[in-house]
């Protein structure tokens, strides 16, 4: 069998589209904004990218035409305060992560033999907080008063105090719908990636590609909660008058930047591993060699993502954080140099004695490697504090970023798409374009970013919006400025030619790279259901073993261990929503122990809380996890009667507590104590208010459940009970959650001491 005949009822027809109509970008039409097909849904990710994309470069330039030459006063400090806040906050959340879902989109259930996502619906509510999102901040411009904070949105800069327009909070709102869709999407990839594996694709045989969306989707769902709790918090302090990051309320504002940068750093790896990936998949096919390490690759990314999370504050080295913070900040910064350049290693000797073939994704990767590797090396020079100081916040950072994640993420994407996009359309891009797309790339690029090395070591400090005729640096600016032109010029052949080739390019056919992976043993552009067929599963290159089978990687046939995760996805689902929660909760209990450790001697727990009333309440929900574990048990049992009994005795329970601590809140507002009373108040309502939430949504979620036992559903489809189990992890984490809060807020082992 080859990979030809696997599909051979849904072969393309002379425009590209396949026999059920998908004709990839050229059928934009209605329907697509209902669909909820995996390969729909990732390319309206990448067009609404692309989209951005020009938004936020014409951002760029308008700042590069400010700063060509000395004493400039083309645009005004302010809007060039916007300028640079929209153009770092869309390249990061409107464009590379959503570009980088839209692959993964695609080609994830593709490449594992799936044929669609685990959870279709979520995924398209996904993305539509992606457009929702990014209209929400880009709807600033209209008001005047887009977000002039930079991306990172320091306090207090961000406070009302400082920033009185409604800036930061277009940039906390629109980056909250971001940052809820975004891990929306990474819950489909986890669970498909651990459920949905073609028979004999063990987690030892996946793509690449695959394995760094994997462990990119699980950074995801454990860095962006500690983001979005930290706009929470600034969401409070701006609207609701809280003191999170305010220090004149008792509040810190160096307690944003821990938030922040507990995100902010494995977010440089959110957007570099999938580019990874797709390195790891180009270069091996055009060297016509396996890729050399594939083991070594899958765990230097696992080490990435571990320690990517342990180096936060060196972004920090000038905050005064002290010299053994500094000290071990700037070693994590060494050691995760450590697996970053393995995969270099990896890449140039899978090209090593190859038969290269030059197209122009090839050639991306050629550019991927050599600047990447210019700002990692630059990246290891940060990690050493004292030089960290001298170019901190010059344009030596901007470069470093800028080399790390263009050089990184923006050449392995273009490399992606020049790979893929016959897959997704069923026509080849135009290979002349490609190169002038890449050669206008590569030149305007380091002209742009090369020279802001020698700008920041002279002293330029960035997010100036004019600077002095001193010497040198009108030159510089000039190049930079230049180049930047040359770069944005250079995208206009890739549009181009993406326009171009859909209509009337070359027909692709199956797999016009011979690729070994799964996505190419379909049509191009896929069916609705991607497969009719897949090939027998022996190695990671599935289809160079189906057209040599003398010469197999991995010469056995699939066991039973290699088979996908029995545990239902709905648990497995629960598993990583819950874990993205605790980060989350984590983050707020981090704010109540900072600004509580030392209570304010007015208002405090020991002060204000009826703690003998709180235990009435609280032992309401403990309980609950007991009856919400004999209503599973019942449920398993068969025994409707008593399941409905079991199960209503925990609503009742549930909403005990929730009129208990609606009670106490009502009792606080009519003592004058707020959110905006002090740190203590702002600490106790956010934390236990969304504790509050999670318990009101499990309530919900339950009460339909009895309604639909009470309407005589049936309960008993493996789904629905796999399904209600979820549902009791989710509320014994709540019950657990609230464990930590009693003990913590209301001291409950000192009042019982003290009545003793």
């Amino acid at each position: 069998m080859s990979s030809s005949t696997l599909s051979d009822s849904h072969s393309s027809d002379a425009h590209g589209h396949d026999a059920h109509g998908h004709g990839g970008f050229r059928s934009l039409r209605f329907e697509w904004m209902a669909s909820v097909d995996h390969k729909q849904i990732g390319v309206m990710y990448m067009v609404g990218a692309l989209f951005f994309l020009v938004v936020a470069g014409s951002e760029a330039l308008l700042m590069r035409l400010q700063l060509c030459w000395a004493n400039a006063h083309f645009i005004s400090p302010l809007t060039f305060n916007q300028l640079f806040t929209m153009h770092g906050t869309s390249m990061v959340f409107l464009v590379g992560m959503p570009v980088l879902a839209g692959f993964q989109n695609y080609f994830v259930p593709l490449m594992v033999g799936a044929r669609d996502v685990a959870f279709p619906r979520l995924n398209a509510l996904a993305f539509w907080m992606f457009p929702l999102g990014g209209i929400m901040l880009n709807f600033s411009f209209l008001t005047g008063a887009a977000p002039e904070v930079g991306w990172f949105s320091y306090a207090p800069l961000s406070e009302r105090t400082f920033t009185s327009t409604l800036g930061p909070d277009y940039y906390s709102l629109g980056l909250l719908a971001l940052g809820i869709g975004s891990v929306g999407s990474s819950f489909n990839i986890i669970v498909t990636v651990l459920k949905f594996r073609a028979p004999g694709m063990s987690l030892q045989r996946v793509p690449l590609f695959v394995w760094m969306s994997f462990i990119t989707a699980i950074l995801t769902v454990l860095a962006l909660p500690a983001l979005n709790a930290g706009l929470v918090m600034l969401t409070a302090d701006r609207m609701l008058d809280a003191h999170f990051f305010k220090s004149a309320g008792g509040g810190d504002p160096l307690f944003w930047e821990h938030v922040f940068w507990v995100f902010g750093h494995p977010e440089v790896y959110i957007l570099i591993l999938p580019a990874f990936g797709m390195v790891s998949e180009i270069i091996p096919v055009f060297s016509r060699r396996p890729i050399t390490g594939y083991g070594f690759i899958t765990v230097s990314a696992v080490a990435i993502a571990l320690l990517g999370f342990g180096v936060w504050a060196h972004h920090m080295f000038v905050a005064g954080l002290g010299i053994y913070a500094d000290a071990f900040f700037a070693v994590g910064t060494m050691l995760i140099a450590i697996p970053t350049g393995v995969k270099i290693f990896n890449w140039t000797s899978t090209m090593w004695r190859g038969r290269i073939k030059f197209t122009t994704a090839m050639l991306f990767c050629i550019g991927f490697l050599i600047v990447f590797v210019c700002g990692g090396v630059s990246g290891v020079m940060l990690a050493v504090a004292p030089f960290d100081w001298a170019v901190s916040d010059s344009y030596f950072i901007i470069a470093h970023f800028h080399y790390v994640l263009i050089g990184g993420t923006v050449f392995g994407l273009f490399a992606g798409g020049y790979y893929w996009f016959p897959k997704i359309t069923g026509r080849m891009l135009d290979e002349r374009l490609g190169r002038i797309h890449f050669w206008c790339t590569m030149i305007g690029f380091n002209m742009t970013f090369f020279v802001q090395h020698f700008l920041g070591l002279m002293g330029m400090p960035r997010r100036i919006y004019t600077y002095p005729d001193l010497p040198g640096w009108s030159i510089l600016n000039c190049i930079s400025s230049v180049g930047a032109l040359i770069f944005a010029l250079g995208t206009l052949p890739f549009i181009y030619n993406i326009i171009k080739s859909n209509l009337r390019g070359q027909i692709a056919g199956n797999n016009p790279w011979n690729g070994w992976t799964l996505e190419w043993a379909t049509t191009s552009p896929p069916p609705h259901d991607n497969f009719d067929l897949v090939p027998p599963i022996h190695g990671p290159r599935p289809l160079w073993d189906l057209a040599h089978p003398d010469d197999m990687d991995i010469k056995r046939e699939p066991t039973k261990d290699e088979a996908p995760i029995k545990m239902h996805l709905n648990k497995v689902l629960m598993i990583f929503f819950i874990s993205s929660e605790g980060v989350f909760f984590s983050m707020l209990i981090s704010a109540y122990i900072l600004f509580n450790h030392n209570p304010p001697p007015d208002i405090n727990a020991d002060t204000v809380l009826n703690i003998p009333r709180t235990w009435f309440f609280s032992i309401a929900l403990f309980a609950s996890s007991w009856t919400m574990h004999k209503a599973e048990h019942f449920l398993r049992a068969g025994n409707d009667r008593k399941f409905l009994g079991w199960l209503g005795a925990t609503i009742v329970l549930g909403l005990t507590f929730v009129g208990g601590q609606a009670y106490e809140y009502a009792e606080l507002f009519g003592e004058g104590i707020n959110l905006g009373r002090n740190v203590f108040g702002s600490t106790f309502f956010t934390l236990t208010g969304f504790h509050g939430i999670h318990v009101f949504v499990g309530i919900i979620a339950l009460a339909v459940f009895w309604g639909l036992g009470l309407m005589k559903e049936n309960l008993k489809t493996e789904n629905r009970m796999e399904s209600f189990e979820a549902l009791g992890w989710y509320w014994h984490f709540v019950d657990v959650v609230w464990v930590v809060l009693f003990l913590m807020i209301y001291h409950p082992i000192g009042w019982i001491t003290r009545l003793f």
